[in-house]
């Protein structure tokens, strides 16, 4: 062989071992990618059963069941609101009224199975996509940012229109 073919088969056998990696690399990526949405992006999106993906608002009130470890409730953008069925231990912090990320997957008939719930962190705390989506919505007004500024809350935090 001369050095030509063996620097080329070199560089052929460099190309496909870089495109392997490529390739394990964004299948490994797309595996652990999970989107945020909000119960009206949810029936937006006819986001498709058994799909991961997180969801994110307000806990409606009135709504929250318990069955032993299994408890069932509505997340809600003020807009729309979707069933969620848990079952585990819910944070302490989870409670009506409060922001609530959930992670999990549609079933078949609608309701989404969460594997984990996370809740706010205090009662003016919102996670970020959530308040994004209840200003899209059109559920949200500055003024609650302001006055949680003249409370002392740190600028990064948000809060929804409603609280108090």
């Amino acid at each position: 062989m001369t050095r030509k073919k063996r620097r080329l088969m070199l560089v052929g056998l460099g190309m496909l071992l870089l495109g392997s990696a490529t390739a394990l690399t964004l299948t490994a990526f797309q595996d652990n990618l999970v989107f945020f949405y909000s119960p009206s992006d949810v029936q937006e999106k006819h986001v498709d059963p058994g799909r991961r993906f997180r969801l994110g608002g307000l806990v409606e009130e009135g709504s929250v069941h318990k069955d032993g470890t299994t408890v069932r409730f509505n997340v809600t953008d003020l807009n729309n609101s979707l069933p969620v069925s848990f079952t585990g231990i819910l944070p302490d912090l989870f409670r009506e009224g409060q922001g609530v990320v959930a992670e999990g997957a549609l079933d078949g008939s609608g309701t989404f199975k969460a594997v984990e719930v996370l809740a706010k962190h205090d009662e003016n705390y919102m996670p970020p996509e959530v308040a994004e989506s209840l200003k899209k919505s059109g559920k949200w007004t500055g003024a609650e940012t302001e006055r949680m500024k003249e409370q002392g809350h740190p600028a990064g935090m948000t809060a929804p229109a409603s609280a108090k």
